[in-house]
């Protein structure tokens, strides 16, 4: 089981967020090719960066775990989360092929296309106003348990995050994490797992997509290397939809 009170022993609400803003921050510098500007907005939201706290009750948000190696994945009450964020199998809302993965950043959802009509709907938190990455990327890699990594940037702006972090229950990246690539390079955006299974359907994070554990584990078990990944707002969706119709 996740130990809440661990988590938060040296200071890892600042490396939650931070965990998002360092691979999310890195991702736009590779489309602006502006480090400086990245610093800035790192400096600036780290200043008003307010932790997110664990709810009182967070304990009782768990109700079992999921087998895994090396650690049993806590598995959390999703009665607690809308109906809408709940994992489940829903009629596509568009027509993509087998094996693509549409982002719905203002919507708070993920589908993953099973290319037979249907598409498998995941709750998810995206980043903060500003923060949202949009565009087209593929799946280059995926990591299970995957080290945690502050940049250098990050670490000058809070020294006190660690150099790193291995994986594990108290990792900013989860069970599982899928490493989104634009022509054969690694542009630093995360799709991962959360220790904050709260945060699900909230605007918290720096622009990476966070899932629970469970179903970060469950996509990363669907989805192949080089799948396609589409992140865009509700706003264009509906958009697509209404001129497909």
């Amino acid at each position: 089981m996740l130990n809440v009170t661990r988590a938060n022993s040296f200071g890892l609400g600042a490396a939650l967020f931070l965990g998002v803003l360092v691979s999310c921050g890195s991702a736009y510098a590779s489309e602006t090719g502006t480090d400086a500007k990245i610093h800035r907005v790192a400096a600036a939201s780290a200043e008003n960066f307010q932790p997110i706290e664990p709810p009182e009750d967070a304990d009782q948000w768990y109700i079992g775990s999921l087998p895994d190696e090396p650690y049993n994945i806590p598995l959390v009450d999703r009665s607690r989360l809308r109906a809408d964020l709940r994992r489940e199998t829903v009629d596509a809302p568009e027509d993509y092929p087998a094996n693509t993965i549409v982002v719905d950043i203002d919507g708070r959802h993920l589908f993953y296309y099973q290319g037979d009509g249907t598409a498998i709907r995941y709750g998810i938190g995206v980043g903060r106003r500003g923060f949202s990455w949009q565009g087209v990327a593929s799946v280059g890699r995926k990591g299970a348990w995957p080290e945690w990594i502050p940049t250098a940037t990050m670490r000058s702006i809070i020294p006190d995050l660690p150099a790193s972090m291995e994986g594990g229950l108290d990792s900013p990246l989860g069970a599982r994490a899928l490493y989104l690539y634009q022509n054969g390079q690694d542009i630093l955006f995360r799709i991962h797992g959360t220790n904050e299974p709260w945060t699900i359907g909230e605007q918290v994070s720096s622009g990476c997509v966070r899932m629970l554990n469970e179903d970060i584990v469950d996509l990363y078990n669907r989805v192949s290397i080089g799948a396609k990944v589409i992140l865009h707002n509700s706003k264009y969706m509906a958009t697509r939809v209404s001129q497909s119709g």
